[in-house]
């Protein structure tokens, strides 16, 4: 059943303080919709509160009573909050379970006891073929949508998978750019690994899709283009570089990091998808 936003009902967005965040916010206010936004960041949160007519709730989803009082009033859930830096959650792998995994539930319990329309979340094709923490954590996030799907249908559970979101919260981008205008070096893990990417606006516009087409919480993405990490460094170096030469230095690859990544189980990995050409990269950086 198609999911839509309804003019002058209220909306929780988890983790709504970052890069998708505001244009998921934006999304949902021309929709008519109403947004609270439940983050951590206060100092975003802040931000947030000058820019957009949005009621903001400094929270942490991994608290029971926080989270439900945040969502107390709403019509729909959108999933953001997440640790998704792989390599802070190798090392720091009770935060990650926490927040990815439990909070999660903590959400998907209250929406038993709340006339919700829909619970939507967002997974990670390292959900797909996991080998590290964060995976596994968004995995279980899946696996748990689909259990409280069952529990609950009068309540649609929806989890859209993404790859790579160009220049979101915490993306390498941002810090590759700053530190080739500044003609420093760029460490990398490998050069030869490939991964999904898309602007944040092709992933807003996923979730409308999602909340279009998708019947049930098996994990949606439409095909995905893929860009070799080597390419997309030589595309920033060429735009931002001011042709200058930028050492790189290649560590292999690290905990929790795949050569090559799907995004269904069964699909393939991104090395046998279509790669995005020069020019593609070169308007997406």
């Amino acid at each position: 059943m198609e999911q839509k936003i309804k003019k002058g009902e209220l909306y929780l967005v988890t983790g709504g303080s970052g890069f998708l965040g505001f244009k998921l916010i934006e999304y949902i206010l021309e929709c008519g919709g109403s947004v609270r936004v439940l983050a951590r960041n206060e100092g975003n949160l802040i931000k947030l509160a000058a820019k957009y007519p949005v009621d903001i709730f400094p929270g942490d989803i991994s608290d029971e009573l926080e989270i439900k009082q945040a969502m107390k009033g709403v019509k729909g859930v959108f999933h953001l909050a997440a640790c998704k830096h792989v390599g802070l959650a190798e090392k720091h792998v009770r935060e990650t379970l926490k927040i990815n995994t439990i909070g999660s539930m903590n959400i998907f319990n209250l929406s038993l006891t709340q006339d919700l329309d829909f619970v939507l979340c967002i997974s990670t094709d390292k959900a797909a073929q996991v080998v590290g923490v964060y995976g596994a954590t968004k995995m279980l996030m899946e696996r748990l949508a689909k259990q409280y799907q069952d529990l609950n249908p009068s309540c649609a559970y929806r989890v859209v998978r993404y790859g790579n979101v160009l220049y979101s919260t915490g993306s390498v981008l941002c810090k590759w750019k700053d530190l080739i205008q500044k003609g420093r070096e760029i460490i990398v893990t490998e050069k030869n690994a490939t991964r999904f990417f898309w602007t944040v606006d092709e992933a807003i516009e996923t979730i409308k899709m999602c909340m279009k087409e998708a019947t049930d919480s098996t994990p949606y993405c439409p095909s995905m283009k893929s860009i070799k990490i080597d390419d997309l460094l030589k595309a920033m170096v060429f735009k931002y570089g001011n042709g200058k030469i930028i050492p790189v230095k290649e560590i292999g690859l690290q905990a929790g990091e795949n050569l090559h990544e799907k995004i269904f189980e069964q699909g393939p990995y991104s090395n046998e998808v279509e790669n995005y050409s020069t020019e593609e990269i070169l308007e997406r950086i």
